[in-house]
């Protein structure tokens, strides 16, 4: 196993040494903050008093909801000399939240984000397209610096303009990118709407992320690209990217526990789930000098994968995320998370590239509808034809939801796309109220 930081490598009981000993830093300097200081003497903990792992749940869990309360100054730990930047959340929907750095927590993201890059096969020889956009956002800047990092020469691209994507991954025989998954989709179409091959593009590796996307969204995104996609995750609280990642063997993600305490608990009761069980991902920074965070409900679900990877890391792997606790639409009284049909849809060899979940309400009963976008040689078949696709993939969807929803099979290129994250839901009901 060839590596790019000595951590990589630690034992279970080294990670547990350097776990307990940073957890104890990191406690006392939340408690800086106002937001903390505040928080830890409501509960009665002194700081001084954890000592262990097994303190952790005596800390208070944190919310988005904190995050914006506190803006724009409460959750800071450092003084504002110390910081050299600061990435924010739009506050479309309320107060955004801030996540502040120092030079330190700079060097810090980078380097995790290297070794995320390193384990995925990429090397210092790699042209890297970033393909992610830059600004307050956190993808496009941790990446950019972690390849940078790395030794890699970096195109900051940026996101969306296809054709200049294109030309900029052929003329300097891009060998890497980082791509939105539903973007990787959506360029693969244009590339061979061109008539061009889209496995003749020069990338070998792919890291995908940003957005929550099924197996067969990545197998597809191979197929179709002729490269290796590696999931990724990150969240702008924990920094951005570098959170967790797959190596070579695609078999869940390493979760640099030198960095992060991860538990995975009830989103309801707040209780650790059993082992190998699906849950809301809560995450303690351990490393972030001007904002640390305890506890920080991402509200991500995901697992603990158990047994230990075939490529010799110890760190605990986490599956790709299924979704998120505050995404769940519960139809006819079921739990129903977009993931699970796109994970059906996509396992469709007549389906094409998009589709769009519907929500409506019938009278007092809310009704979801599936748009599937066909590919152009099934499309113009008979009508029995399509009748046949249609029926399938009700079934299909029926025995992985238990409610039946409406299909409607669409014509390929017909449902909005987006060069940003994909928009799958669009909830109508309140429309009709």
């Amino acid at each position: 196993m060839e590596i790019f930081h000595p951590a990589e490598i630690l034992s279970r009981d080294e990670i547990a040494a350097v776990q307990t000993r940073r957890l104890a830093r990191v406690v006392k300097r939340a408690a800086r903050s106002p937001f903390y200081k505040a928080k830890l003497d409501e509960m009665g903990v002194d700081p001084e008093s954890i000592t262990s792992l097994d303190d952790l749940t005596r800390l208070p869990l944190t919310t988005k909801d904190d995050l914006r309360a506190s803006y724009p100054f409460g959750m800071l730990a450092d003084e504002h000399r110390e910081l050299v930047r600061l990435h924010a959340s739009s506050g479309t929907t309320g107060a955004p939240t801030v996540v502040y750095h120092t030079k330190k927590d700079l060097r810090t993201w980078a380097d995790l984000m290297a070794r995320c890059m390193h384990m995925a096969g990429m090397r210092k020889e790699d042209v890297f397209q970033n393909i992610a956009g830059y600004g307050l956002f956190t993808g496009g800047l941790g990446i950019h610096y972690g390849a940078e990092r790395l030794g890699c020469l970096t195109i900051p691209a940026g996101a969306g303009n296809t054709a200049r994507q294109i030309k900029l991954l052929r003329d300097f025989n891009v060998s890497a990118v980082h791509i939105i998954p539903s973007y990787a989709l959506y360029l693969a179409g244009v590339v061979a709407e061109q008539g061009l091959d889209p496995r003749d593009l020069p990338p070998r590796i792919a890291l995908i992320g940003a957005e929550p996307h099924s197996e067969e969204a990545r197998r597809r995104i191979e197929e179709m690209l002729g490269l290796k996609a590696y999931n990724s995750y990150g969240l702008s609280e924990m920094n951005g990217p570098g959170v967790a990642f797959e190596c070579e063997h695609q078999n869940g993600m390493h979760l640099w526990e030198d960095s992060y305490i991860a538990e995975i608990l009830d989103p309801q009761t707040q209780e650790p789930v059993a082992e190998g069980e699906v849950g809301e991902l809560v995450m303690t920074t351990l490393t972030r000098e001007a904002m640390p965070l305890l506890r920080y409900r991402t509200r991500d679900l995901t697992r603990f994968l158990p047994g230990q990877c075939a490529c010799g890391r110890l760190h605990r792997r986490i599956d790709r995320i299924t979704g998120r606790a505050d995404d769940m639409l519960i139809i006819k009284g079921v739990n129903i998370y977009p993931m699970q049909i796109e994970k059906i849809l996509l396992a469709v060899p007549e389906v094409a590239q998009n589709y769009q979940i519907v929500l409506e309400r019938e009278g007092y009963i809310d009704q979801i509808k599936v748009r599937v976008e066909i590919k152009e040689e099934f499309f113009i078949e008979d009508m029995r034809v399509l009748g046949g696709i249609q029926k399938r993939i009700a079934g299909l969807l029926r025995n992985e939801l238990l409610v039946t929803p409406r299909v409607e099979l669409v014509e390929a290129k017909s449902l909005p796309t987006s060069e940003g994250k994909a928009s799958r839901v669009v909830d109508l009901r309140e429309t009709k109220d």
